[in-house]
């Protein structure tokens, strides 16, 4: 069973599939940490270069199929179709909370 996101993850990613990055930038701590494609970003400035570099290549969307938490931590399912091979692909994405915001997200099959 899905469990209903909290408002910063659902805030992500009706952002995300709007490729609106500012929206997107707004959930995540000054100081979060993402992890994708092999690639680890620290800080907003990092984050938004990470979310405009993929923005830009890949123009993703993200229909959530599923979600799991235990504490703080989520784990998203998500169908995402986009300009890479293989789309649409189930893609996980594992989110760590912290004072209602963003503080680590890491991207992986």
């Amino acid at each position: 069973m899905t469990a209903k996101l909290p408002q910063p993850l659902t805030d992500y990613f009706a952002a995300k599939n709007r490729h609106d990055i500012d929206a997107m930038l707004i959930p995540f701590s000054s100081d979060a940490t993402v992890k994708d494609e092999g690639e680890t970003h620290r800080g907003v400035a990092a984050i938004r270069g990470w979310m405009e570099a993929t923005t830009r290549k890949y123009r993703v969307t993200v229909e959530v199929a599923d979600a799991a938490v235990n504490g703080h931590a989520w784990r998203v399912a998500g169908i995402v179709s986009g300009n890479f091979p293989g789309s649409p692909a189930r893609l996980h994405y594992n989110f760590t909370l912290h004072d209602d915001r963003i503080a680590r997200l890491e991207i992986g099959a």
